[in-house]
């Protein structure tokens, strides 16, 4: 498996491989560092009490270290910074300001890729179900009674669901419909919104496009049909091109996503360059706590989040090793515990999703862990939109995300006022319950109602519209 797909934690594929308003957000100029003493262009997380007199100071505290500040969130007490001082850690913290702040880390080990920051400025209805084309190969849709569920409802038009991915080709005449260009927007330069028209869209990968089919293809006599074909997307830009979703461009996307209102978002990806956040790493643990607070943040703020659980057929509730991180310079075995956490997935109140297939088995490459999955969906060898007009049979743990993110609007649509507590409740409280493997695996652990393999069941979007 390549690098760039298990990176987007749906590498796996059957036929082929394949933030305008943000109110709290403020950029700076870059400080000039003394040539001779410069190291490699790096990106660092700063966190910092969540209050405008202490992110200020923050920000202070970085240009007085040789630093620049990409972008700062006083509503999480984050400040993004980019700087080529080699000592940056210990600079930031060492003058008066410095004692402001509570943790730095790098958000990758790599240089930054795409240059230098700039001071940017952060400037219901019902459809009749008719069969499109290809649905009768959907049998995913089956599998979680989205078929049925259309006869109650396509979802509705105020509902806006986020693709964090690698793009979306609004020009798609299954998607086309149903794009919100106006709340799409890239995070691919060092975490800063950047709403340059079809920045959104994809430039080297088409995993975005695909997620963005099963969500909410449109029903409108074309190809597929989406599990929420009623809903609005939009596109939220957080894979660079070389396939790599570093924290910045995470957390400036699911902030993006709940300052624009935006009821689910779906992430199928794990964030680089560690597929696992250790607590107890200084970097590693600076950037779980801003991601966390950036999620946090959203959740409060109505965004549900929706995430892959992955495609190492690793069992997340009994962390052990770590072997391909990090991925964006060179590998390094490592013990990890549980502290160690694969983000977005793990955090607090994010939504997530293992895979199955056609039979309802848990897909082999699907992480599993009891207590870690919520709930399961159809991921192997998906139908949906491709790039270009396109569609195609995909496989991945990022394939059964989309499923429950459109059954997420689904209810979202039937329950105007139900938050994202609401919604996590009901979505297990109304999965099908399924039991582990006939034949035993000790990996199944865990009772027919939750268990490892399967969390608290297989999605059912009909009993999604009925409750």
């Amino acid at each position: 498996m390549s690098r760039t797909s298990r990176r987007l934690a749906a590498g796996l594929s059957a036929t082929a491989l394949t933030c305008a308003s943000l109110a709290a957000a403020t950029t700076a100029n870059a400080v000039a560092l003394d040539d001779a003493a410069a190291g490699p262009l790096m990106n660092y997380v700063v966190n910092t009490k969540a209050t405008p007199g202490h992110v200020r100071k923050t920000e202070d505290a970085v240009k007085a270290a040789g630093g620049t500040v990409l972008i700062s969130y006083k509503q999480l007490g984050v400040v993004v910074a980019q700087s080529t001082n080699p000592d940056f850690r210990t600079a930031v913290r060492s003058g008066h300001n410095g004692r402001e702040i509570e943790s730095v880390g790098a958000t990758r080990t790599a240089a930054v890729s795409e240059g230098a920051g700039g001071s940017t400025a952060i400037a219901d209805t019902e459809a009749t179900p008719v069969p499109d084309p290809q649905e009768g190969d959907q049998w995913d849709m089956a599998q979680i009674k989205a078929d049925q569920a259309h006869a109650v409802t396509d979802g509705s038009r105020s509902v806006l669901v986020g693709i964090n991915d690698s793009g979306v080709d609004d020009t798609h005449p299954d998607l086309a419909p149903n794009f919100d260009a106006r709340d799409s927007v890239s995070c691919v330069k060092n975490g800063v919104p950047d709403q340059t028209p079809g920045g959104w869209r994809p430039t080297t990968s088409s995993h975005g496009t695909h997620v963005a089919g099963t969500v909410a293809a449109a029903r409108n006599g074309i190809g597929i049909v989406g599990v929420a074909p009623g809903v609005r997307i939009a596109s939220v830009k957080v894979v660079n091109d070389a396939g790599y979703i570093y924290p910045e461009y995470s957390i400036c996307g699911i902030v993006w996503a709940a300052e624009h209102h935006m009821a689910v978002t779906n992430h199928s990806y794990f964030i680089d360059p560690f597929e696992f956040w250790c607590k107890d790493n200084g970097d590693q643990g600076a950037v779980q706590e801003a991601v966390r607070r950036a999620y946090a943040w959203a959740t409060g703020q109505g965004t549900l989040s929706v995430a892959a659980a992955g495609n190492s057929n690793y069992d997340l509730a009994n962390k052990t090793t770590d072997n391909g991180s990090p991925n964006d310079s060179t590998a390094v075995p490592r013990t990890i515990n549980n502290d160690c956490l694969d983000m977005p997935t793990e955090l607090p109140g994010v939504i997530t999703v293992a895979s199955t297939t056609q039979t309802r088995a848990r897909s082999s490459f699907s992480n599993f862990g009891l207590n870690k999955i919520d709930v399961a969906a159809p991921g192997s060898s998906i139908l949906s939109t491709l790039p270009g007009g396109g569609y195609g049979k995909m496989s991945g743990t990022s394939m059964a995300s989309p499923h429950v993110t459109g059954v997420a609007a689904l209810m979202k649509s039937v329950h105007p006022w139900w938050g994202p507590r609401d919604i996590e409740r009901a979505l297990q409280a109304e999965a099908d319950d399924t039991a582990c493997p006939a034949t035993p695996d000790a990996r199944c652990t865990g009772t027919t109602a939750n268990n490892s393999f399967y969390g608290e069941g297989i999605a059912d979007a009909l009993d999604a519209v009925h409750r």
